[in-house]
């Protein structure tokens, strides 16, 4: 018998409302990485979290194929498959990092099945062009691609470090081990396909309401990308600064600054 999109995604609804609220990860995590917002959010809505093919966390070490999640259209249609087999609609899809992206692209294809969406620490682009401040100059990008494949394991400790507030070490520690157990098969291709995409001209595209979360000193993403993406999506949308935090992670690092940023935006009562 074969196993369902939600079994092998290790999808989970916690909570109950009439709304649902989509937590989305991104590289190298797993769902583990929401434990410090679930509660909270759990209190007025629906929310679903799950494990995208790359996880550590997912059992089924065929669900990821480098060659099919070589574009972020494969996770978008994924996401749209998962929703469709629980039978969800009219969601919140909050997501961290790439997967930002990814709620983009699917909120294109289905809006129907999308309220707003929450953009946190997300980019579009992450190298450097003329008219654009991605972060990364082609020459790092490869450094860092070339760090994965020579010492996985070493980079994975050093990349935890470096995007996670080291005022937090725990949660340093945390996706340290979440990276490592993604592996490096999987890690590679999928540093590629993040570091090297450009999705830019899917933001003009975007008619669900938008809110972009930044922390005030991330060193994935520059100040300027929200500000960018504001600008370019076609929908309503906002950006909201966490600054009390440094790093790419403010669910991890800043949690409860992060659900009032929700609060402000989704008027939820915790």
């Amino acid at each position: 018998m074969q196993k369902t999109l939600s079994t092998a995604m290790n999808a989970r609804i916690i909570g109950s409302g009439n709304e649902t609220i989509i937590l989305a990860h991104g590289y190298g995590g797993d769902h583990s990485v929401w434990d410090k917002v679930i509660s909270s959010l759990a209190q007025s809505y629906k929310v679903l979290v799950f494990d995208w093919s790359f996880s550590g966390a997912v059992k089924d070490l065929d669900l990821f194929d480098a060659a099919k999640y070589s574009s972020y259209d494969a996770f978008a249609d994924d996401i749209i498959a998962l929703l469709e087999e629980m039978n969800l609609k009219s969601c919140v899809f909050v997501g961290h990092s790439m997967s930002g992206m990814i709620g983009c692209i699917a909120s294109v294809k289905r809006p129907d099945l999308f309220t707003r969406l929450v953009l946190v620490s997300s980019s579009p682009r992450f190298i450097n062009s003329e008219d654009y401040e991605g972060g990364f100059e082609m020459p790092h990008v490869e450094q860092l691609l070339a760090s994965i494949e020579s010492n996985y394991e070493q980079w994975a400790t050093s990349f935890a470090s470096t995007v996670v507030d080291n005022n937090d070490p725990p949660s340093v520690d945390k996706y340290a081990e979440t990276l490592k157990r993604m592996g490096l098969k999987t890690a590679l291709p999928l540093a590629k396909t993040v570091f090297l995409s450009d999705h830019r001209p899917i933001l003009e595209n975007v008619t669900t309401p938008c809110t972009i979360i930044h922390t005030s000193r991330d060193l994935v993403v520059p100040d300027s990308v929200p500000i960018f993406m504001h600008n370019k999506i076609k929908g309503n949308s906002t950006v909201e600064i966490i600054d009390s935090t440094e790093g790419h992670f403010p669910q991890l690092t800043a949690h409860q600054q992060f659900l009032d940023v929700l609060d402000k935006v989704l008027m939820i009562t915790h």
